[in-house]
């Protein structure tokens, strides 16, 4: 059978080998936390248990190119202002507002991967009595946590005096490790649960 792809070329499937076969990433099969939080907050909408999304990164267009009639590329467009957070919704008359995060880093979170607008923003959601926190994934131990944002608040605030990290043993103590499931692979609800028990 003969495939084209929509301006006529002929699609060649590429001839691999048997040793060409790449084995699946066990570990969250290889997929990013983004992924894996769209993939769960799919899940979850579609199951009628939240309603959680990821929050569009407002641009201003700048320039665009027309090379054909049919096509139109943007050629320069810039950030209108510093987004706030990644994800927002409701879960149990809930509100939640979170971040997701990822680090190499084995022993700790640094905290160069967080902004100062991003502390003031969870900080004031939770003033307003919604509950807000941020999911951190060590990819090298494939871990992920999630952490009440006043963990990472106070050492946002002491970040002058002490370290510029949030030590890794102290992410295990105070968070909530969210293991690997099969639908959705990340059920971080479970872990948010057990952050409403606790508040």
């Amino acid at each position: 059978m003969t495939i084209k792809y929509p301006n006529g070329q002929l699609f060649e499937p590429s001839r691999s080998t048997k040793n060409d076969i790449k084995r699946p990433n066990q570990g969250h099969r290889g997929m990013s936390l983004e992924s894996e939080l769209n993939q769960a907050n799919q899940f979850y909408l579609q199951n009628g248990l939240a309603n959680i999304h990821k929050k569009p990164t407002p641009i201003q267009i700048v320039n665009v190119e027309y090379p054909k009639r049919s096509a139109a590329k943007i050629t320069e467009a810039y950030f209108r202002q510093a987004s706030t957070t990644d994800y927002n919704g409701i879960y149990q008359g809930r509100y939640l507002d979170f971040d997701a995060k990822e680090t190499a880093n084995q022993t700790s979170f640094p905290l160069s991967n967080v902004h100062q607008h991003q502390i003031d923003h969870l900080d004031d959601i939770k003033r307003l009595g919604g509950l807000s926190f941020f999911i951190i994934r060590f990819t090298k131990r494939n871990e992920t946590y999630l952490i009440d944002s006043s963990l990472l608040i106070t050492y946002w605030k002491n970040r002058q005096e002490n370290r510029k990290s949030v030590p890794y043993t102290e992410i295990v103590e105070q968070g909530i490790l969210i293991p690997t499931g099969l639908r959705p692979s990340l059920p971080y609800l479970n872990a948010v649960d057990q952050l409403i028990a606790i508040h």
